[in-house]
């Protein structure tokens, strides 16, 4: 298994070269990548105990994989797939594909990281393929939207390198449990990067521009895997070191409420998805514990209806009002919508009944209301007129249908959310959310204020979010 798992963590790079060497096979090279991905997570889920990797044993470095790690893996795996399909007949080049491994090869080790000088490459590795991607269509606005991710992106590693540092210098050892006992500093200087690179509560107001600027697939990509790099340290930090915990679920709160305030009221669909990304990243953090199952959830799902966003006639709310849908389109994207609202049938409404029975008793009346704002959202999409015309690209359906079917095999993770109770409580709270929409948020205009996007502002945040972590981790 030791032997496999090295080689399963290099193979994605080694791919990446390959394209290069055999551009016809480019497509096939990647589609078997994440395929073999997809593999690997599944017998995670079979091995009685974790497999340890200890790279450097003096030094705490060390790779861990079980079943947490498999979860998101599986995303990455899933997500992946879907946009080889999604951009199977495109004129999409081997550049793309080959940056598409390199991303998925990082990832893939910064889910199987557990100290933070692997989990510092990987992250950095990820970052610069995230870049190279986002600027793909060579615009001058792609180009500035990428240029600005890298730079917030950089800056919040240098913050992260330096807290790892003292981190080391503290218990002599670069693992995730070298946190416990290190100086406050250390504490909020690594967790602000983490913050940083997960687009996590006011540190994650990059995330918006970045997810709705990017072309589709990118966008299914970021949203759907890439942003969890930063997520999974948080979890794992909080299940290793008991006095995280606590922080870590009050930033997933905060985060869930403040990405659904602006959600609800956004009109442009890719940046309301954007927003969601942030909301749903909360409920991932606001119960460590089950974490794992949430971020499969949502990352097939968002990915899919960054998929369908970009197969809709326009991006404005307003606009699709009056131009019906293509109705299989349609279905696809209310599906969607009813899985990420908790609907029964679906994984997402699994994941959301065991987050919430894992919840500590100050957060369940904060979550139920993220969980109302969720509904009133996705309200926006479920309720648009159909019967209308539309072309997709060949590799649409494909695409789509793999992270739909995966919504709907996920729901054997925990069959145990199928009784009255928790059936009746997730329809009520989409019904609340219905009826708000129609009666309170359809008939207001609220004109959302962006000056919290920008990029000056963005470094400011840091320097505040880094003030209120040390006074956080002081005690």
């Amino acid at each position: 298994m030791t032997t496999i798992t090295l080689v399963w963590i290099t193979l994605p790079f080694l791919v990446g070269f390959v394209i290069y060497l055999l551009p016809k096979l480019d497509k096939y090279l990647a589609l078997a990548m994440g395929l073999a991905s997809a593999g690997y997570a599944a017998q995670l889920f079979w091995q009685r105990s974790p497999l340890e990797l200890k790279l450097l044993d003096n030094f705490g470095v060390t790779l861990t994989l079980d079943a947490l790690t498999g979860y998101f893996i599986l995303t990455n795996a899933l997500v992946t797939t879907a946009v080889i399909l999604y951009c199977w007949q495109s004129d999409k080049t081997t550049f793309f594909y080959a940056q598409t491994m390199m991303l998925h090869g990082s990832v893939n080790a910064a889910f199987a990281s557990t100290d933070f000088i692997s989990l510092y490459v990987a992250l950095e590795v990820s970052g610069i393929a995230a870049f190279l991607l986002i600027a793909y269509p060579r615009t001058d606005r792609s180009i500035w939207v990428a240029l600005r991710y890298l730079f917030v992106s950089n800056v919040s590693m240098l913050f992260y390198l330096v807290g790892a540092v003292l981190a080391y210098q503290t218990n002599h050892s670069f693992a995730f449990s070298a946190l416990s006992g290190a100086p406050p500093e250390a504490f909020a200087l690594i967790f602000l990067g983490l913050l940083v690179k997960g687009g996590v509560f006011v540190s994650g107001l990059w995330l918006p521009l970045t997810h709705s600027e990017a072309e589709t697939p990118v966008s299914a990509l970021l949203s759907g895997v890439v942003v969890k790099t930063g997520v999974y340290p948080l979890v794992r930090c909080a299940l290793i070191m008991g006095e995280t915990d606590p922080i870590i679920r009050i930033f997933g709160v905060g985060t869930a409420l403040l990405g659904v305030s602006y959600a609800m009221f956004e009109k442009d669909t890719k940046r309301m998805l954007a927003f969601h990304t942030v909301s749903q990243l909360g409920f991932i953090l606001a119960a460590p514990v089950v974490g794992g199952f949430y971020a499969l959830t949502h990352g097939l799902v968002k990915s899919a209806l960054f998929l369908i966003a970009g197969a809709l006639p326009s991006r404005n709310f307003k606009d699709l009002q009056h131009k019906p849908i293509n109705t299989t389109i349609w279905i696809a994207l209310v599906i969607a919508s009813l899985s990420i609202s908790g609907f029964p049938l679906l994984s997402g409404f699994g994941a959301k009944v065991l987050t919430m029975k894992n919840l500590a008793p100050w957060q369940v009346i904060a979550m139920n209301v993220a969980a109302v704002g969720t509904a009133i959202s996705f309200a926006k999409f479920i309720f648009l007129p159909r019967g209308g015309t539309g072309e997709v690209k060949p590799g649409f359906w494909p695409g789509v249908m793999l992270l739909i079917g995966g919504l709907i095999a996920a729901n054997i993770v925990y069959f145990q959310a199928y009784n009255v109770a928790d059936i009746s409580k997730s329809l009520a709270t989409i019904a609340i959310g219905w009826l708000v929409y129609f009666f309170i948020v359809q008939r207001f205009v609220v004109k959302l204020p962006r000056v919290l996007e920008q990029f000056d502002h963005l470094i400011g945040f840091m320097s505040l979010m880094l003030v209120l972590i040390f006074w956080m981790a002081f005690p």
